[in-house]
């Protein structure tokens, strides 16, 4: 099997002064894969989606599946298809409220040793509009936004001993990220259902985020497309996982 002509000219596009070993160790294994990822999944009409969505949903799908090493090439190749530094900076940032800090610290010192590399300057100008007398009412407006009226201070709904937890989604998880400019509602909706399929196990939450997704615009069909986009990198059984989530979401809403 040869590396079709499209998917040598997607990777001199996405790559354009990188070289890889797997081409050289295991040409059959890179010319297939290659095929798939970069021909295949991006001319399937079931899976289109904008360059700029796509190079998203890779990079968020990259953090939740901690691909540090596969992470540092697609932040390169995103800048060269016309990604900001300030998205790659927010999808790297809002990763922490879905993967927690453990895991996601690693990717912050890639994140600028490729700006470094692409003369981008740090630290990148701010995006945060709330203060901490602010960010509890705004992340939770943000989380009526979403999810609707039932989860206005939702901090005073169930028990008393878990009460921090939620006020801590309003003010920490949606406060503190979600009001930032840089990225839109649907991006950050988006990107988060990323997160959460891509380290699986959470699939209470996914279905959770597919309707939050929903509720915004990001329609049954669209994330269906964002999981044909992940699945080459996360594998078939959270990629199905995925979209049963999606089903179940829109089941219940119907």
């Amino acid at each position: 099997m040869a590396r079709s002509t499209f998917a040598q000219k997607y990777c001199e596009k996405l790559f354009p002064h990188a070289t890889y070993e797997l081409t050289t160790t295991d040409p059959e294994f890179s010319e297939f894969f290659q095929n798939f990822a970069f021909d295949e999944v991006i001319n399937e009409e079931a899976a289109q989606l904008p360059d700029r969505e796509r190079m998203l949903v890779i990079i968020a799908t990259l953090l939740g599946c901690q691909s540090v090493d596969l992470y540092k090439e697609m932040v390169s190749a995103a800048l060269e298809m016309g990604v900001s530094p300030v998205e790659l900076r927010e999808v790297t940032y809002q990763a922490v409220a879905y993967l927690g800090f453990g895991r996601v610290y690693p990717f912050f010192a890639v994140l600028n040793q490729v700006f470094e590399q692409h003369n981008i300057e740090v630290p990148l100008f701010g995006q945060a509009t709330t203060t901490p007398e602010t960010r509890l009412a705004a992340g939770n407006a943000v989380q009526i936004a979403y999810f609707g009226e039932g989860m206005r201070e939702s901090w005073k709904q169930g028990p008393q001993e878990r009460a921090h937890i939620n006020r801590w989604l309003a003010d920490n998880c949606f406060g503190d990220y979600y009001t930032r400019t840089g990225l839109s509602d649907k991006d950050r909706e988006m990107i988060t259902f990323c997160y959460i399929a891509a380290q699986g196990g959470c699939e209470p939450q996914l279905t959770a985020h597919a309707s939050g997704n929903m509720n915004l615009g990001n329609d049954k069909d669209f994330l269906y497309r964002v999981v044909s986009n992940m699945l080459p990198y996360i594998g078939y059984p959270r990629s199905l996982n995925a979209l049963t989530c999606i089903d179940n979401a829109a089941d219940q809403r119907a």
